[in-house]
């Protein structure tokens, strides 16, 4: 049998990261790029634990709860601690907001660099154990003002300010997707090597998919425009529905087969599950940037500035027209009400 001729030139994750700097900042001071390499290096280090969870014991609950109020199981410890110390050592960052902490986290003054970091280091982490799809996301922003020291409020910014937003996958590849302001750009993990290789450069969502993703079992407690959207999907003909629970999937799968991914308010949750700063705003960037929209129902995502670190929102995105769709709808209800 014929081995597969090994690519001698393949574009891997790190030199695509060099040739965007180069690109884009020639004079830059190469921060950006060491924070992206440290990140990489975290998701390579997740995707492994991941792997391996069932054989080691990494499954299970560690004991404690986060400030979502979920178990944390002892994935979620790794990941979040690796995330933090990746970070920590790039020499590049100085505020990090994790979803596993109640406070943000301020790197010590002689490593510290003029960039905050949001992350969900393992998204979907109720799904361990059963071996459906995870992931771990995360956005980059600059220091509001380098030469001033840190103040309460500098992680709390406008998504209009992120300067890069990423999530892995953790699915029968690991994948890691990123944006840094200049279109969307795939890498799968190519464990024979240990580096992730471009395989979906310029990533785009059709403009109307012909899927819908939303948790049903909450119908009951939607408003009525969710209710009329998503009926109306269900007749002439039909869209298919995916739900996968895992947001990076149902995000991932969007992004690639269009449609729409909605996590809408309801009667319990008035303002939404999903948290603002490392769940909505990276993936609002990436489908903006891949040529979607991402909208709260009443406006963009990214147009968001938050109030607090685990604020959280409705989210509406996926396919232009078909996130279209469901604001006409919102906006009709409103108007009549």
């Amino acid at each position: 049998m014929s081995q597969e001729p090994i690519d001698t030139n393949c574009m891997t994750l790190t030199r695509w990261i060099l040739a965007e700097q180069k690109k884009y900042a020639p004079g830059s001071s190469g921060d950006f790029t060491q924070l992206l390499s440290s990140l990489q290096t975290a998701v390579k280090a997740v995707s492994a634990a991941v792997r391996k969870a069932g054989i080691s014991n990494l499954f299970g609950i560690a004991g404690n709860t986060n400030v979502q109020g979920e178990e944390v199981k002892k994935l979620d410890v790794l990941a979040n601690e690796l995330f933090i110390n990746m970070c920590r050592s790039s020499y590049a960052t100085c505020l990090l907001v994790s979803e596993e902490n109640d406070n943000e986290i301020e790197v010590e003054t002689e490593r510290q660099g003029k960039y905050i970091v949001t992350f969900d280091p393992l998204d979907g982490s109720s799904n361990i154990d059963c071996l459906v799809s995870i992931g771990s996301i995360f956005a980059i922003f600059k220091k509001p003002s380098e030469d001033e020291p840190l103040s309460p409020g500098d992680a709390l910014q406008s998504g209009r300010q992120i300067v890069a937003a990423g999530y892995a996958l953790y699915g029968s590849a690991t994948m890691m997707v990123i944006s840094a302001g200049h279109g969307v750009n795939g890498f799968m993990l190519d464990p024979s090597i240990g580096e992730f290789v471009l395989t979906d450069p310029d990533m785009k969502v059709k403009p109307r998919g012909k899927i819908y993703s939303i948790n049903e079992g909450y119908e009951n407690k939607w408003e009525p425009a969710v209710k009329e959207y998503v009926k109306s999907k269900k007749q002439g003909k039909p869209y298919g529905s995916r739900y996968i629970g895992s947001m990076v999937a149902d995000v991932h799968r969007t992004l690639k087969y269009g449609g729409i991914f909605m996590y809408p308010a309801t009667s319990d949750a008035p303002n939404g599950k999903l948290r603002i700063l490392y769940e909505c705003m990276p993936m609002a960037f990436i489908m903006e940037q891949a040529g979607g929209l991402a909208s709260t129902g009443k406006m963009p995502i990214l147009d968001l500035v938050p109030k607090s670190l685990h604020q959280r929102s409705p989210i509406f995105l996926g396919s232009t027209e078909d996130v279209q769709d469901v604001l006409k709808l919102i906006e009709k209800h409103s108007a009549e009400a």
